[in-house]
């Protein structure tokens, strides 16, 4: 009988704990060394958001994160690209774990959102021209 509660309990768990990351955004996870998130969203909120956190808003702590929120060092679309693909500093270099097209998505998110607005859209070919 306490198998069978202990199991009930595990996959009631499991249930609520898959209903709450449905309510915290997209549910896109990767496996292995490459994402397999598309969208600009799916890899801020699978990739970004650990460090610069939900608000874009950055942290500080055993680290310093800076903030993606209104600022201003995103106007210029080839610094976040050079950014993402290189890294500097306590930001690792995701070259190599997402392609051109990915790259280009979170990118233009991250321009478009957190009280950024710059429209001009990066492409998969500028990232492929900057690396």
């Amino acid at each position: 009988m306490t198998r069978v509660r202990t199991m009930g309990f595990a996959a009631s768990l499991a249930l609520v704990a898959g209903a709450a990351l449905a309510q915290n955004g997209p549910r896109t996870f990767s496996s292995g060394y490459r994402f397999v998130e598309m969208s600009g969203e799916e890899l801020y909120h699978n990739v970004c958001r650990g460090c610069h956190m939900m608000d874009a808003q950055g942290a500080s702590g055993a680290g310093s994160y800076p903030s993606l929120a209104a600022n201003r060092n995103l106007e210029a679309a080839g610094y976040p690209i050079t950014m993402v693909v290189r890294g500097r500093r306590g930001m690792p270099p995701f070259g190599d774990m997402m392609n051109d097209a990915q790259i280009a998505a979170v990118v233009n998110y991250l321009r478009t959102h957190f009280g950024n607005s710059y429209s001009d859209v990066v492409t998969a070919q500028d990232v492929r021209d900057a690396r």
